[in-house]
């Protein structure tokens, strides 16, 4: 079992900036991947970004240049930093850890507004 504990979320205004925080702890394998995924309102979950373990790192294009993942190796946290933050940010925002299993965070709110 992997477990994965998030923190970060919160209420922004519009262009503001937000850091989201994912710990991954318990039997992780050598070779895996992390992301963050968002769900907004009423809509499917979308992936972000992801970063495998070799330092990897790729985006989805909505959010290319304005989000950048990262990781502390040895906390085994992923990192989400989100700037120019807008409405359509506004989602629950999931981490995801993956080798041959999947294991998701329990999720943050990110709400974005004037």
């Amino acid at each position: 079992q992997v477990q994965l504990v998030e923190s970060g979320g919160g209420s922004v205004q519009p262009g503001g900036s937000l850091r989201l925080s994912c710990r991954a702890s318990g039997s992780m394998f050598f070779t895996y991947v992390m992301a963050w995924h968002r769900q907004p309102p009423g809509k499917q979950r979308e992936l972000l970004a992801s970063i495998s373990n070799g330092g990897s790192r790729d985006y989805a294009d909505s959010v290319k240049g304005r989000f950048t993942i990262s990781r502390d190796h040895a906390t085994n946290t992923i990192y989400l930093d989100m700037n120019n933050l807008m409405p359509e940010d506004t989602a629950v925002y999931y981490c995801r850890y993956s080798d041959r299993r999947t294991y998701w965070g329990q999720g943050t709110q990110v709400t974005v507004s004037a």
